[in-house]
């Protein structure tokens, strides 16, 4: 059944990003590319990842009350989702971008930077 609200050629595949490193944005508009920011959430479903000072939009909100409680009308500003492929992980040791490789010991699997091996878990 989960199978079947997926679209019909997405496989969910485990990402070697994860909520809380640093990436670069690789690709994408021009305002955002090269820019640095964490990774606040990641849908693996849709396939993209939402990161901090990125693909910033504004939206109109009107006053809501709810539970006695008004919130403000006005122009919100936040952080849209961007494509996975879009971005690269920053390596903290070397700090450049860099793709992501996985290190296989006996019982866990680490991940590591391709230009200076080292692990980031």
């Amino acid at each position: 059944m989960e199978r079947a609200k997926l679209n019909a050629g997405a496989r969910i595949v485990k990402a070697k990003i994860r909520k809380g490193d640093t990436v670069e944005v690789i690709t994408g508009r021009d305002i955002d590319k090269g820019k640095r920011g964490e990774i606040i959430r990641v849908m693996l479903e849709k396939h993209r990842v939402v990161v901090q000072g990125v693909n910033l939009r504004k939206k109109a909100t009107r006053r809501v009350e709810t539970q006695g409680r008004g919130f403000n009308p006005g122009i919100i500003e936040f952080e849209a989702p961007i494509d996975i492929s879009n971005v690269m992980l920053v390596c903290p040791k070397c700090d450049k971008p860099t793709r992501v490789g996985l290190q296989r010991s006996t019982d866990e699997v680490q991940r590591m930077c391709k230009h200076c091996k080292a692990t980031f878990d």
